[in-house]
């Protein structure tokens, strides 16, 4: 077992976090626990709890590596939009592409519990992050609703959104014929802008 000085307190933190990544590119994090993660680096569980404070802070870091990027998908997606609209269904095909391409990870961010616990501040900031880049846009393309009409319509889409990206990460449509998330995205946002902008 390496002891605690063969790394620094950043590098153990970096090391672990790189080796849940790893893990989670492969396998469900139901198949993880603290001492797995423990023997995949060759530290003892103690020494993880030490650095993070417990198993549930190591997974929410975890979670956090995954919304950062995320983000910086969604920012590039964002950027190379013609306008608004465009934007918008950049960034709803981005958070699409990505569930499809990181299946585990993606489920970690919806399945983790806090357990009663309060959410730290860092991960709220990332969280309204996300969701400000959507809220903005919908306020972009209709400056004449109200800052409780916006967040509502985010929450919309976004519940919409995450829904169909859940079923195709699930492959759960049950339909006899392949279907493509992107184009039922597509639908609900074309379906829903009618009516936001009108």
């Amino acid at each position: 077992m390496a002891r605690r000085n063969d790394h620094t307190r950043e590098q153990l933190v970096q090391l672990t976090l790189e080796t849940v990544k790893t893990f989670l590119s492969e396998h469900s994090y139901h198949e993880l626990s603290l001492r797995k993660v423990a023997n995949m680096i060759g530290y003892v569980p103690s020494t993880l709890v030490n650095v993070f404070g417990n198993y549930n802070l190591l997974l929410l870091h975890a979670v956090a590596q995954t919304l950062d990027e995320l983000a910086e998908e969604a920012k590039e997606a964002v950027k190379d939009a013609s306008d608004p609209q465009d934007a918008l269904f950049n960034l709803a095909y981005c958070y699409h592409d990505f569930a499809l391409k990181h299946p585990h990870r993606w489920q970690l961010i919806f399945e983790h519990n806090m357990n009663g616990e309060d959410l730290p501040e860092w991960q709220s900031q990332r969280i309204d992050g996300m969701t400000s880049m959507l809220e903005a846009l919908l306020s972009t393309l209709a400056p004449e609703r109200s800052e409780s009409d916006v967040l509502k319509a985010s929450r919309v889409l976004w519940s919409g959104v995450h829904g169909i990206t859940l079923l195709s990460v699930d492959d759960k449509f049950f339909t006899s014929e392949p279907i493509d998330g992107k184009e039922l995205i597509n639908n609900l946002i074309t379906s829903y802008l009618l009516n936001w902008s009108a």
